[in-house]
């Protein structure tokens, strides 16, 4: 079980709140990495893996012409699939993957280039630009940990700061 995806599913358990995903590169990666965690069905409602292009468009959502413009492997992607599994999978949080497994480059970009998505309560749309190295199944590893990573820095900047006793 990820420590990540562990921690993910106590801070969504403690506020009430869910969580979906749509992934491209990760193909399912992230979603079986969230559900090792005993007790998630209270907090994940499920993803979209959406590794072709014309499905990001159909089921998560996002605009074919911004698709057809930048390709798959974009900022306003990531956050469109994030936004796309919240509304599709009616979750509170949306996290979403897309960009380049390896092991070479696709479409003018680089192995190892991969965006995330964030959408949340109160939160603008996110994305983050990875530049990652290693093989298909490192990229891959790498891109989930750090996804988890992104939800749980956000959290920690749309909390109030804990108040601590001396």
């Amino acid at each position: 079980m990820s420590d990540l995806a562990r921690e993910v599913h106590e801070r969504l358990s403690a506020s009430g709140q869910t969580l979906a995903v749509a992934e491209s590169l990760t193909g399912g990666l992230l979603a079986a990495t969230i559900v090792t965690v005993p007790g998630v069905s209270a907090t994940f409602r499920g993803g979209l893996v959406v590794y072709a292009t014309d499905l990001k468009a159909t089921l998560a959502g996002v605009p074919e012409d911004l698709l057809a413009e930048r390709g798959p492997v974009d900022p306003d992607v990531a956050r469109e699939l994030a936004a796309g599994a919240a509304r599709r999978c009616a979750a509170d949080w949306g996290l979403a993957t897309t960009g380049v497994a390896g092991p070479g480059p696709n479409d003018g970009h680089p192995a190892g280039e991969v965006w995330l998505g964030l959408v949340g309560p109160g939160l603008r749309p996110v994305a983050e630009r990875l530049d990652l190295r290693g093989d298909r199944a490192a990229v891959r590893a790498e891109a989930v940990q750090r996804a988890l990573a992104l939800l749980l820095r956000w959290w920690e900047r749309r909390s109030p700061p804990e108040t601590s006793t001396c």
